[in-house]
């Protein structure tokens, strides 16, 4: 009989698995064996998947503790890809440019594309209710993914799992982005339709991971957005009802 080794753990010898021996989904999408794998599955455990199994709430084994890490982390390198890509631009287009990069929705298109999703573990429940499809878990996993990624490989590697993971949307900000409530409230102005009207329609969730829905209206129409905070509910709004005025 042939033993099967858990996919997640090391060689029996303890020795770091070669870059070729990459064994298990996760760790062939962020290009890394990883040496401690406890890191990378504590990474794709979503908290709904801990809850149930005995442990208090808050004493660790979901994504929470790796996403915290992982955000600084990709503040630091997109903050860094960013001085080297524009060296002539000052500190407040590379703060929008950084402000999108880092941003829920783009979070969870990275995390789309990808694959990542598919890699997390959540509970029954909450797998048959579509959660590894929403933004805001999508955008967690991906920031706990490299939080693990950052702790296990080094910040090189993390480096190198960034530039190739968000390298389509670096490429797309050939000018620096404008901020979507200014850009609506400019537009709305402009056409003497008043000043757009923001409502948050509600807020669902435990008071650690709120999820806000936030709709705003201007000129007889509306647009919605849905984010883990107020603000970014409300640019996700603004953006939604541009294109819904073909702005």
């Amino acid at each position: 009989m042939v033993a099967v080794r858990d996919p997640l753990e090391p060689a029996g010898d303890g020795r770091p698995l070669s870059a070729s021996a990459l064994s298990t989904p996760i760790e062939t999408i962020l290009g890394h064996a990883f040496v401690r794998p406890e890191l990378l599955r504590e990474a794709m455990t979503h908290r709904s998947a801990v809850h149930g199994r005995g442990r208090p709430r808050g004493k660790g084994g979901s994504n929470e503790r790796m996403e915290f890490v992982g955000d600084r982390v990709l503040g630091l390198l997109i903050a860094e890809w960013l001085a080297e890509r524009f060296p002539r631009e000052q500190e407040g287009d590379l703060g929008r440019r950084l402000a999108v990069l880092v941003s829920q929705p783009v979070l969870a298109e990275v995390a789309e594309t990808i694959g990542l999703g598919g890699a997390l573990s959540v509970a029954p429940g909450e797998a048959k209710a579509g959660v590894r499809r929403r933004a805001t878990v999508l955008a967690d996993a991906l920031e706990a993914a490299l939080g693990a990624l950052y702790l296990d490989g080094g910040l090189d590697r993390a480096r190198e799992f960034v530039r190739r993971a968000w390298d389509g949307v670096m490429t797309r900000l050939e000018t620096p982005p404008r901020d979507a409530k200014t850009m609506l409230q400019e537009w709305v102005q402009a056409r003497a339709l008043g000043l757009p009207e923001y409502v948050v329609a509600s807020r669902v969730g435990p008071p650690h991971a709120p999820e806000f829905v936030v709709t705003v209206a201007a000129g007889g129409f509306i647009g919605s957005g849905t984010a883990g905070t107020k603000r970014a509910a409300e640019q996700l709004a603004a953006q939604d009802l541009l294109r819904v005025l073909g702005a």
